[in-house]
């Protein structure tokens, strides 16, 4: 074994989250290395986030001739798509986006950067197993960025040479006929709806009754109707596998469906059960993950802290660049910082896509809040874009009017989603959000209609139209 490398902050993983970790340990100008097992590469850019969008941004392009003849154009009979072709282009563009955050990790650690894999021996000593041998490093501080891994039950295994992760789906070279997907979360929802729109027949099953996440009832039955247009659905009921002579059989609804493949979109688990934590002496709970503060990301009272998918909490790009952020700068603190976490955002980007912000539909008391509903097709650039039928539901406080949480289902629901997440986190209320202006025609119409519908139950001393204030307040 090398001679026992001395740092002031030790940090496991080179993702989203590590990365953002590293930018403040730098910030502090404190020693560090980087420690990775690979790929390089953030899980977004390499399996997750950006090559969904590619994919859901070519099938676009392509289903979008379904809507040529209302317009007037003709000729689209003649046009062709090549999938090979297509996904081709998808893995250029991912490897792209991959290769950039893979050289952006490079960069930024230089020298310091170990490729190997790490273990605790305490918690603030590490063994990595590298290429050439075994390095001890003892740090002041550590930081847990080790990401997370595809979900793959034990009952898939006798169907493995047909099931696909994500982790694996997009080395295809040339797309199946027919899929099943199990899991129809934002990520299997997603890829679901871009092959079905590449000509794929596509057979999704979900023990959940929605799809999406969708919380709020109102906004799934509009999810299903329209999506259940595009790909088949089987909700609120198991699913399995049979063996096939060629293929495999997709059980669901006491049907038995044939196809090519399965993409498994069961969730993903964090990478943290080969670290030896617990014979290193942290307290884990049922799941073996460490406990942590979500508000200091610190470890109990250890000096490390677990931060992006590894804690499996919020599995989302900007919540792991926020906790990496919040555990490089309290590494190097004497006493960690309690940080105020921002308003919840989920977004899938399914066209017509399906929003989320804020408090759940779930997680609010019908008693205590106000809803107010805007239709798509009551909005004017709702109707131009398509006619998909879409509706938002905002949720507010019954008393005081504050906004607590949205959820969506409609044309660029991702520009409503960032307009409410900003509207949220600054406490607006139903009043004071109409106090500003609306363009028209903008999708974002769609919240002034929703939250006047919230605004008329909430008692206004002056009784001032809404939207307007007094020139002197």
């Amino acid at each position: 074994m090398s001679k026992t490398i001395n740092v002031d902050v030790a940090i496991i993983g080179a993702g989203t989250a590590g990365l953002y970790a590293l930018r403040e340990v730098r910030r502090a100008k404190k020693s560090f290395v980087l420690i990775d097992s690979g790929p390089l590469g953030t899980t977004c850019a390499r399996v997750g986030c950006m090559p969904s969008k590619v994919a859901l941004h070519m099938a676009e392009l392509w289903s979008g001739q379904k809507d040529f003849q209302r317009s007037g154009i003709s000729g689209a009979e003649y046009l062709q798509l090549d999938t090979q072709q297509t996904w081709s282009e998808l893995r250029r563009q991912r490897d792209r986006f991959s290769g950039g955050a893979a050289e952006g990790a490079k960069r930024a650690a230089g020298e310091h950067l170990m490729m190997g894999r790490a273990s605790f021996v305490t918690p603030t000593l590490l063994t990595v197993e590298q290429a050439d041998g075994i390095q001890q490093v003892q740090a002041q501080s550590v930081i847990i960025a080790t990401g997370s891994r595809p979900v793959m039950p034990g009952f898939l295994q006798p169907f493995a040479e047909h099931c696909l992760t994500t982790d694996e789906f997009f080395e295809l070279a040339q797309l199946p006929k027919s899929i099943g997907i199990l899991g129809l979360g934002a990520i299997g929802l997603e890829m679901g709806l871009a092959l079905a729109r590449l000509g794929v027949e596509v057979h999704g099953a979900d023990m959940a009754s929605s799809v999406g996440g969708i919380s709020d009832p109102e906004v799934n039955t509009h999810a299903l109707a329209e999506f259940a247009q595009e790909m088949h659905l089987y909700l609120g009921a198991p699913a399995e596998l049979a063996a096939s002579a060629q293929g495999v059989l997709l059980k669901a609804e006491g049907k038995e469906i044939p196809v090519e493949k399965v993409l498994v979109a069961l969730g993903r688990r964090p990478n943290v059960d080969q670290l030896n934590l617990q014979a290193a002496g942290f307290e884990l709970d049922e799941r073996g993950q460490p406990l942590f503060n979500p508000h200091t990301m610190q470890v109990g009272e250890h000096p490390v802290f677990i931060v992006g998918d590894a804690n499996g909490q919020r599995a989302l790009m900007h919540e792991a660049a926020d906790e990496g952020a919040m555990a490089g700068y309290n590494a190097v603190q004497s006493t960690p910082v309690a940080f105020k976490r921002k308003t919840a955002v989920g977004i899938a980007f399914t066209n017509p896509d399906i929003v989320s912000v804020g408090a759940r539909f779930d997680q609010l008391n019908a008693e205590d809040i106000l809803i107010g509903t805007a239709k798509t097709q009551s909005n004017g650039r709702s109707q131009v874009l398509s006619e998909h039928q879409g509706i938002l539901r905002v949720y507010a406080d019954k008393t005081s009017g504050q906004l607590l949480g949205a959820s969506m289902f409609g044309m660029r629901g991702e520009h409503v989603a960032q307009f409410l997440a900003m509207a949220i986190e600054r406490k607006e209320t139903a009043r004071s959000l109409l106090h500003i202006p609306f363009y028209h025609p903008v999708v974002e119409e769609l919240i002034q209609d929703a939250v006047q519908g919230i605004a008329k139950h909430i008692a206004d001393a002056e009784g001032l139209p809404f939207g307007l204030q007094r020139a002197d307040s």
